[in-house]
């Protein structure tokens, strides 16, 4: 109970100093009620009459004052009382001891011990607040797993939950946070073994191409479309609905597996009967390889799928029906990678022709003759593929020769452009492309004398001329040695003209007096706006415009040379102080 003390102790003015204020103050009213009277004429019964009734009056204000003081009086030790069963309650509830002070030995008035004990009071009040908070926060975790765990979709609201407030001691508070412990560590073995079914499920889904997210959702809405803040349901009924669609799925997937297999196995028979291409078998090679699989080892989403075995029963019925017309296409396929074989290594081969005698035997031959003919260009590709290997190393070194006289080309382009070194993207990157193309460049004579060599002694070997695109190797090597000759001829009459150009200049320089302004260091820009271009890669006098290979821009004139005198060139007056 709580009391307005307000009122009450405001003035600290003594009794006796209040009396002597009131009675002046009456003296002097009084003086002025008898001359108000003597100047009406009130006669003196009329005025003691008036006298008492004032006296009565005061009288009665100071019964109602003292009434209500007393009254207050009892208020506050009502308080006071109500104050030390408030805490005697709240800390029998917390589980606490509180010392209260013994009231009737101090001698402050009721106000005082009320101020005393108020603190107390409020301090309790304030860890049974926190407390039942605590509890409440525990009991609603504690409901909401209990919920989750009996699959119950009504959401407990908080503020829904009675906490018992005479038991609030820290014991409770300890028993249920290990309740809540425990609930904690059930509903996430309950999650993992959740997950772990959803997992199995998807997998499953996937070997099979179902429809996950449907088989998800008919087991619980949950697992497709959760509110926000919702986990996944965890009950028993869902566990149960898991465990029995992933046993379900999985005899489907065993049911499917035999069926594939038994599918694959009958596809091997046909092709080794037919002698099918790898090419072909390639394209059932995912049905193929799951004849010696277990269940467990199928892992490949849509290996299981309906359409895969519709594709095989009907891949299966083709090839039953193509059996004997099969040989025939077979034959051209040989054919098709004999030419491919041919073609890889840069042989010639007359397709077109070879077509026309295999169409022209296969039409008046029969089955046996066919199978005959497919055994024998079985053996040509053998041969071929010999042949093919003994050009390998020759072939490699064609590609690295060709590689390098195109850096060859490309450095020339380079350092014939007079900004190379200029500031501006991708300098760098030229710099290093430069350097490593010199490398490459300087090893040209020597790649081309031991390709010379290895084409020498296999013509030897094989008593025929290689041939590199319908053209001779060896003559190709030798135009090549040739052009490369002439060109490094022509860099040395351009050197020889260009240190005359430069003599000259250095002649008009001793004869006028003049200089070219300083030349900026190298990697600075001549002009704002100047940018480093990379050089097109010539193919004139390369192995790439020999065999066919699509060149860049024409080369530019060899004839012409960079003016010696640069394009900032200033005449600056002589110094006459400088000597």
């Amino acid at each position: 109970m709580s009391i307005d003390t307000s009122n009450f102790g405001a003035n600290n003015s003594s009794p006796l100093s209040l009396s002597k204020s009131a009675t002046t103050t009456c003296a002097s009213l009084l003086r002025e009620l008898q001359e108000i009277w003597d100047e009406i004429g009130e006669n003196d019964n009329e005025r003691d009459n008036m006298l008492l009734q004032l006296e009565q009056e005061c009288l009665d204000i100071y019964r109602r004052k003292v009434e209500r003081s007393r009254k207050y009086k009892a208020e506050l030790h009502q308080s006071l009382a109500e104050y030390e069963a408030e805490i005697a309650q709240v800390a029998s509830a917390l589980g606490e001891r509180v010392s209260l002070p013994r009231y009737e030995k101090m001698k402050g008035n009721l106000k005082e011990q009320i101020s005393i004990i108020s603190p107390t009071v409020e301090d309790l009040r304030r860890k049974k607040q926190e407390r039942v908070k605590e509890i409440s926060e525990i009991e609603f975790q504690v409901a909401q797993i209990c919920a989750e765990i009996a699959g119950s979709d009504q959401i407990t609201d908080i503020h829904g939950i009675r906490v018992d407030e005479l038991d609030l001691t820290t014991k409770k508070l300890g028993e249920l946070k290990s309740h809540l412990k425990e609930l904690h560590f059930e509903k996430k073995l309950r999650l993992q073994k959740v997950s772990s079914h959803i997992s199995d499920i998807h997998e499953l889904s996937a070997v099979m191409s179902l429809d996950f997210e449907n088989i998800m959702g008919e087991i619980h809405p949950s697992f497709v479309d959760s509110v926000a803040g919702q986990s996944k349901s965890i009950s028993n009924e869902t566990l149960a609905r898991l465990t029995s669609e992933m046993n379900s799925l999985i005899q489907e997937k065993q049911q499917r597996l035999l069926k594939v297999q038994h599918l694959g196995r009958t596809l091997l028979e046909l092709w080794s009967l037919m002698d099918m291409p790898i090419e072909e078998q390639t394209r059932f090679h995912h049905v193929t390889r799951l004849i010696g699989s277990t269940a467990g080892e199928v892992l490949i989403p849509g290996s299981l799928s309906v359409d895969v075995i519709e594709q095989t029963e009907v891949e299966v019925e083709r090839l039953n029906v193509l059996k004997v017309s099969k040989l025939k296409e077979l034959i051209f396929k040989r054919q098709s990678e004999l030419e491919e074989i041919y073609k890889g290594v840069h042989m010639d081969v007359d397709s077109d022709n070879a077509r026309q005698i295999l169409l022209s035997f296969m039409e008046s031959a029969g089955s046996t003759d066919l199978s005959d003919l497919l055994s024998s260009m079985d053996d040509h590709i053998v041969k071929a593929k010999e042949q093919a290997l003994s050009r390998k190393d020759i072939l490699d070194k064609v590609e690295k020769w060709r590689h390098a006289s195109e850096e060859e080309s490309w450095l020339d382009e380079y350092e014939r452009d007079e900004n190379r070194y200029s500031a501006g993207r991708g300098v760098h990157k030229n710099l290093k492309r430069a350097e490593k193309a010199r490398a490459l460049v300087s090893k040209i004579p020597s790649l081309v004398e031991n390709l010379t060599a290895k084409v020498k002694a296999w013509e030897l070997e094989k008593g025929m001329p290689f041939l590199y695109n319908k053209a001779p190797l060896l003559r190709t090597l030798e135009e090549f040695s040739i052009s490369r000759q002439e060109k490094e001829e022509e860099k040395r009459r351009s050197r020889e003209q260009r240190k005359l150009q430069d003599q000259l200049a250095t002649e008009q320089e001793a004869l006028f007096g003049s200089k070219p302004s300083v030349k900026k260091p190298l990697g600075q820009s001549t002009h704002a706006n100047t940018m480093v271009a990379t050089p097109n890669s010539r193919r004139v006098g390369t192995p790439s415009s020999r065999f066919g290979i699509s060149g860049g821009k024409d080369r530019r004139d060899s004839g012409k040379v960079a003016t010696v005198i640069p394009i900032n060139y200033v005449a600056l007056p002589k110094d006459d102080r400088g000597g």
